[in-house]
C-alpha cells in the first residue's frame, strides 16, 4: 500500500491493515473547493495535519461541508514538495492514546497545497473569492515577528514595505498582499484566525498586517482604503484562539509499525531548514481548540467537530490557564530536567517519583491558587489529564529535548506571569508578594533552566544545547561558570536574573533572585547534583 488517491481505491487492503478511509468524495470535495473556497490554512506542519486538517474532514464526512481545505507553507516549501505533493495531499495520521490503542485514519480533506514562494499568484485568486470564510494560521510565534530585539525591522520587512504589495518575498509580506488582493477585488469580508500557541495571537496577527498597510498607504504603494479595510473588524477579523495538541516530529517506531502493516513509502525527510517531515504524522488524543466567535463571512460549522466558540474574554482565560499554569510550564520543567538528566522521552521522565513530584507542585500548588478559571474548561481537571493521562502516555514519542528548544521566549509567559500574579496578591495573601516565599518549584525550575545553558548533563557529559535565539548570548555570560566550581554566582548570573526581557520582571525585585543562585549553586557542585539537588527540595516542599 502506498499513500495516494489510486491506492485507496484497495479500501479492503487499508481496512484489513486497521486503517480508517475517509468516507466522503474526494473528487467532489476538490471541485467544490475550487468553484467556491472556504477555508485556506497557512502553515504546512504536523500540528495543521493532525488538528485542523482533521477538523475538515470530519465536516466533510458529516456531510456539513462540500468544501475541504487548502494548505499554504510560506517558510519551509520542501515541506509542500516532500509530505503533499507526492501523495495527492493525503496524511495518514495515528493517534497514539495512553491505553495503548492506536487509531490510523486517512486524512483526505485538503483539496490543494502550496509553496507561498512558487504560487502567490493561485493563492490570490483564493483571496478574491468572496465566499473565502476563514485564513486560519499556525506559524509559530516567531512567525508573526517584523523586528529584531532592538525593534529593527528585519531587511526583508523593510523591503517589502517599501517595495509595495506587487511582489512581497517576506511570509508577512505575502500575507499582507493577499488581504490588499481581496480588497481591491471588492473589499469581501475575512475571518484571519491565528492558531498559534502565544498569547493574543490574533493581535500579533493583526498588528504584522496592519503594519504593511500602514506603510504601504504612507508611500502610496496601496489604496488609503486599505488600512481602513484592515482596522474595520466588520470587514477583516482577527480573533483570539487557544489551540493545544501535542503533535512530535514524526516517529521512527510509528513508521516501522505503519511499514509491518504494509505500508510503503513512508521514509521521512529533514528540509534544508531542519524541519521533519514525513506522509505520517503521529500525536496525542487529547486536543481542545477554543474560538473567539467573530467571523464576519460566517464560518465552517466546526462546532459540530468539537471546537469551543466564545468571546474574546474567555479565550484569553483558557490560553493563560494553559500557558501560564497547567501545562506549559510543566513541559518546561520535564524539557530542562529531562536534558540534565538523560532522558529522551518526556513519558519516561514521569516514571520518576521526584519529576512527578515536581510537575504536580508547579500546577497544583503554585499554579492553581493563582489561575483565572475560564468556566469552559476548569483549570483542576485540565491538570488532572496532563499529569495523569497526557505525560505518562509511553507510546508519544515526544522528547525533553523538542520541547526545551526556544525556552528564553517561553520561560517570561510561563513562570514569569505567575510570579507576577503571587506579588499582585492574587493568591489570596493578606498582603501582596506574600505567597512568593512559598515558591518552590518555579525558582528551581529557572535556576535548572541556567544549568541546564551551560551543556553538560548531570553525569558531567556534554549534550547539545536546543536551538534558541538568545543561547549564544546567555552562553557567552555564563561562560567562565564550570561544574564542581564553588559559588558564590551572583555575578554570572546577576546579569540574566535582573533581564525582564527574559523572565517578564526582574527576579531579584522579586524576591527570587537570591533563591534561584542558591540551587543554582547546588545543582554545579558535581556531578550527580542536579538530581540531589531536585531531591532534596521535593522532599522539603512534601514536609512543609
Amino acid at each position: 500500500m502506498r499513500l495516494s488517491d489510486r491506492e485507496l481505491l484497495k479500501r479492503e487492503l487499508w481496512e484489513k491493515a486497521g486503517i480508517t478511509l475517509p468516507r466522503f468524495d474526494r473528487a467532489a470535495m476538490i471541485q467544490a473547493t475550487e468553484a467556491e473556497p472556504r477555508w485556506v490554512h497557512f502553515g504546512a506542519g504536523n500540528i495543521f495535519r493532525a488538528f485542523p486538517a482533521a477538523l475538515a474532514q470530519t465536516l466533510l464526512e458529516q456531510g456539513l461541508e462540500k468544501t475541504g481545505i487548502i494548505v499554504a507553507e510560506g517558510y519551509d516549501g520542501e515541506i509542500i514538495d516532500k509530505s503533499f505533493t507526492p501523495f495527492d495531499n493525503l496524511t495518514l495520521s495515528v493517534t497514539l492514546k495512553s491505553n495503548g490503542t492506536i487509531d490510523k485514519q486517512i486524512i483526505a480533506s485538503v483539496s490543494h497545497s502550496y509553496r507561498m514562494d512558487k504560487s502567490l499568484d493561485e493563492l490570490k485568486k483564493i483571496f478574491a473569492a468572496p465566499s473565502l470564510q476563514m485564513a486560519s494560521f499556525t506559524i509559530t510565534e516567531k512567525g508573526y515577528e517584523l523586528t529584531n530585539r532592538d525593534g529593527i525591522l528585519f531587511p526583508a520587512i523593510a523591503e517589502d514595505i517599501q517595495a509595495g504589495p506587487a511582489k512581497p518575498q517576506s511570509y508577512l509580506g505575502r500575507i499582507a498582499a493577499l488581504c490588499y488582493e481581496r480588497y481591491v477585488r471588492g473589499a469581501f469580508p475575512l475571518a484571519m484566525v491565528s492558531m498559534d500557541n502565544c498569547s493574543h495571537n490574533g493581535d500579533k496577527l493583526f498588528a504584522a498586517v496592519e503594519a504593511f498597510a500602514k506603510g504601504w498607504v504612507d508611500k502610496n504603494k496601496a489604496d488609503p482604503g486599505f488600512l481602513d479595510y484592515v482596522r474595520n473588524r466588520q470587514r477583516l477579523s482577527f480573533p483570539w484562539s487557544m489551540i493545544d495538541k501535542i503533535t512530535p516530529r514524526p516517529d521512527e517506531g510509528v513508521r516501522t509499525m505503519l511499514a509491518t502493516a504494509g505500508l510503503e513509502d513512508l521514509e521521512g525527510a529533514i528540509t534544508t531548514k531542519n524541519t521533519y517531515v514525513a506522509p505520517f504524522v503521529n500525536a496525542e488524543e487529547t486536543q481542545y481548540l477554543v474560538i473567539e466567535d467573530f467571523f464576519p463571512n460566517s464560518r465552517p460549522q466546526l462546532e459540530k467537530a468539537g471546537v469551543l466558540f466564545t468571546n474574546r474574554e474567555t479565550v484569553d482565560k483558557v490560553e493563560k490557564m494553559k500557558v501560564c499554569t497547567c501545562l506549559n510550564p510543566l513541559h518546561t520543567a520535564l524539557a530542562v530536567f529531562g536534558c540534565l538528566l538523560g532522558y529522551t522521552r518526556i513519558s519516561d521522565e514521569m516514571k520518576n517519583p521526584d519529576l512527578v513530584k515536581l510537575v504536580e507542585g508547579i500546577g497544583y500548588q503554585e499554579g492553581l491558587p493563582v489561575v483565572v478559571d475560564p468556566g469552559i474548561i476548569q483549570p483542576r481537571e485540565f491538570i488532572d489529564v496532563v499529569i495523569k493521562t497526557r505525560l505518562p502516555n509511553p507510546f508519544m514519542p515526544d522528547t525533553p529535548q523538542r520541547i526545551a528548544t526556544d525556552t528564553s521566549q517561553k520561560v517570561p509567559i510561563r513562570f514569569g506571569e505567575t510570579i507576577k500574579a503571587y506579588l499582585a496578591g492574587s493568591a489570596g495573601d493578606e498582603t501582596a508578594g506574600a505567597g512568593i516565599k512559598r515558591l518552590t518549584f518555579i525558582p528551581l525550575v529557572l535556576a535548572a533552566w541556567l544549568r541546564y545553558l551551560l551543556g553538560v548533563d548531570d553525569k558531567g557529559e556534554t549534550f547539545e544545547v536546543s536551538p534558541d535565539p538568545l543561547y549564544s548570548s546567555l552562553a557567552s555570560v555564563l561562560g567562565g561558570v564550570r561544574l564542581g566550581q564553588k559559588g558564590p554566582f551572583h555575578t554570572a548570573l546577576e546579569p540574566i536574573l535582573s533581564n525582564s526581557k527574559i523572565f517578564a520582571l526582574n527576579l531579584y525585585e522579586a524576591g527570587l533572585g537570591e533563591r534561584i543562585e542558591s540551587y543554582f549553586e547546588e545543582m554545579l557542585a558535581g556531578p550527580g547534583a542536579v538530581e540531589a539537588t531536585l531531591h532534596k527540595y521535593i522532599g522539603k516542599a512534601a514536609s512543609t
